[in-house]
């Protein structure tokens, strides 16, 4: 085999059937087109139908080969609904995404936002890969990419609500790679700090807040969301074949800066 085929073999996804919850935007969309890049077939979900039709017309004419379905993943019977529509004997790759916030202080939080925030970032992820567990158990060489984010691995001025939500799926991560591990089936997380997506894109907007982002961040700069997909790319590639149960932060330092002591 040549360095070049090796290569491709070793980071491509030629073959490998990917499932992407929240594939229409940001680091979701980001990853559908470059897992079909790498050669993999992939199905998006979204609640925006018209969305869904948007990226498919696109990617189509690029000749990558993705499909969508519509579901509204924060609730139970559309979650149920999809699964019976998806109706997998064998998946390869399940990455949830799908996401939200609502920034609140703690004390005003309503139920139904809570709630809200919950079913979409953390009741959705545990009951798809359990569901899909079958499918992916099928392979004996499977991958669950789970995006979370560096929120899950320290205090964000995000709200409390969506911290919990990340941490809940960084310690799902670990748990589901040592149970799932004999049957085949790696478990990761990818922990990004800002990204260039719409909905962080609601805060960074505004100056003060970017500069605020960017004075924290070591490498001065917001991500990318093709920056976030690549290392999600790579953690359910077979160059990943022996890592699990890990929470990798895409941050540009953020996670790891500490204190930086003023020259006196």
């Amino acid at each position: 085999m040549s360095g070049t085929s090796q290569t491709q073999t070793l980071f491509g996804l030629d073959g490998k059937l990917a499932l992407i919850t929240g594939g229409t935007r940001g680091i979701g969309r980001a990853t559908a087109e470059l897992f079909a890049q790498l050669g993999a077939s992939v199905i998006i979900v979204a609640r925006d139908s018209a969305g869904i039709l948007v990226c498919l017309e696109k990617w189509r004419a690029l000749g990558l080969k993705v499909r969508g379905l519509s579901a509204d993943l924060a609730e139970r019977e559309e979650r149920d609904r999809l699964i019976s529509e998806l109706d997998l004997d064998s998946l390869d790759i399940l990455v949830n995404n799908v996401g939200t916030n609502i920034r609140r202080p703690a004390q005003e939080y309503s139920p139904a936002e809570y709630s809200q925030i919950m079913r979409t970032n953390l009741d959705s992820a545990f009951e798809l890969s359990v569901a899909l567990q079958p499918a992916l158990a099928s392979t004996g060489d499977a991958a669950i990419a789970n995006v979370s984010s560096v929120a899950g691995l320290t205090h964000l001025g995000t709200g409390v609500a969506y911290g919990m939500s990340k941490a809940a799926m960084n310690q799902m991560t670990r748990n589901l790679a040592v149970e799932w591990a004999s049957a085949g089936i790696r478990v990761n997380a990818i922990c990004p700090w800002y990204t260039d997506t719409p909905l962080a894109r609601t805060v960074l907007d505004k100056p003060l807040y970017r500069d605020a982002v960017l004075a924290h961040t070591p490498m001065g700069r917001i991500a990318r969301a093709q920056e976030v997909a690549a290392a999600i790319a790579f953690l359910c590639s077979p160059a990943a074949s022996f890592v699990t149960g890990q929470c990798l932060a895409v941050d540009g330092g953020f996670s790891v800066r500490g204190f930086d002591a003023p020259v006196v």
